[in-house]
């Protein structure tokens, strides 16, 4: 390269020899031999640029070509991600929202169920103390008509005794009580012997 310039730089002193001798030149003329040398040297510019120049800025472009193409794809999968979010959170919020309809259903049959066991309840308590007070009352009615027959039984044995002029033994007494009782009104209940 540097032959290449010497002799460039060779040719251009002679040139400009010639033209001084001959007297300034005759006026445009063409010289094949520096067309040669100006296009040798155009042509290694050219490649001098192109292989230092260009090549550093064309991968410097390529580099970052690829790289705006690898943010613009990962912008896309983005995108298409948070669209998949987004649908699978619509799901899974309608999906809440249902568990949470189901949940509400099931706690208000439950609760509706416990209110009716607990009324059932509370009705059967009330028949079975009604029917236990019932039986109390009529235990006690029972008792109360044995007591007063009872009290009955004596008065009329002492009247009877007055009038006969004799007393009565208990156990006789207690008989003819009964059998009066019984022709009356039918057995005695709760009569002790």
């Amino acid at each position: 390269m540097d032959i290449l310039l010497s002799i460039a730089a060779g040719a251009t002193e002679q040139a400009v020899g010639t033209l001084v001798e001959e007297g300034g030149g005759a006026g445009l003329q063409i010289n094949l031999f520096w067309i040669i040398v100006s296009s040798l040297n155009f042509l290694l510019f050219l490649f001098l640029i192109s292989r230092f120049a260009f090549g550093p800025i064309n991968e410097m472009l390529e580099s970052r070509r690829a790289r705006i193409e690898q943010g613009l794809k990962d912008a896309e999968q983005a995108r298409r991600d948070r669209e998949q979010a987004e649908t699978e959170r619509v799901a899974t919020l309608q999906e809440a929202r249902r568990e949470a309809g189901e949940i509400l259903t099931r706690a208000q049959r439950v609760a509706e169920e416990a209110r009716e066991a607990d009324i059932a309840a509370t009705k059967a308590e009330l028949e079975r103390l009604r029917e236990r007070a019932a039986s109390e009352i009529e235990a006690e009615a029972q008792r109360a008509i044995a007591e007063l027959r009872k009290e009955v039984a004596d008065l009329a044995l002492l009247a009877a005794g007055k009038v006969v002029g004799e007393t009565l033994t208990s156990e006789r007494e207690r008989r003819l009580v009964e059998e009066f009782l019984a022709e009356t009104s039918g057995p005695v209940r709760g009569s002790s012997s």
